[in-house]
């Protein structure tokens, strides 16, 4: 068991590093929604275009990225959207029931289910033809876009870094239930 918290534990530094960089990113977005707002009023004062769909494509890029990274952070903390008017009331050992009963039959088949069923789309982006050979990256068709298929693989990114922290939670669920000290 102590193994296995040692693993948790470096998957909770994973999640708060996560976390950390969704952080930052919150402010990155603004920066770039700030500037996206400023030079499109600025360049219509001016009389010329001083902003362009890449800027508009790159918050949104941010924006997901934001969310894609706090995904495990918020698991970690235990900070998700739950209707806890009996859960928060219930002694630890039922609690960890709760949730390991959740994270076996939802929140880990869930992650599985959902890169199992991005895996594809994703390397169709990054161009990958029918027969396993590769053409060209997905685009955005807007002009001046970003290419799709970076953004498109942080889908990927954002599961598995979820399905790890549902295996930590998992984890530390079965060492409450086994009475094994976990620190909380």
């Amino acid at each position: 068991m102590r193994f296995l918290l040692r693993v948790a534990d470096w998957i909770d530094a994973l999640s708060e590093y996560a976390g950390k960089l969704s952080a930052l990113l919150v402010f990155l977005v603004v920066v770039v929604g700030f500037y996206n707002v400023a030079a499109r009023y600025v360049g219509r004062f001016v009389g010329t275009r001083l902003t362009s769909n890449v800027w508009i494509e790159l918050q949104w890029y941010i924006y997901s990225l934001l969310f894609f990274f706090g995904f495990p952070y918020i698991l970690k903390h235990n900070v998700n959207v739950r209707i806890d008017i009996f859960y928060v009331n219930w002694p630890p050992r039922a609690r960890a029931i709760v949730d390991l009963i959740g994270n076996l039959f939802f929140l880990i088949p869930f992650c599985l289910v959902g890169l199992y069923a991005t895996f594809n789309p994703v390397m169709s982006s990054w161009g990958r033809l029918p027969d396993g050979s590769f053409g060209t990256w997905e685009v955005s068709p807007d002009p001046d876009g970003l290419p799709r298929a970076p953004i498109k693989s942080m889908i990927l990114v954002a599961f598995f870094l979820l399905l790890l922290q549902g295996i930590a939670q998992t984890i530390k669920a079965i060492a409450i239930l086994v009475g094994y000290p976990t620190p909380e």
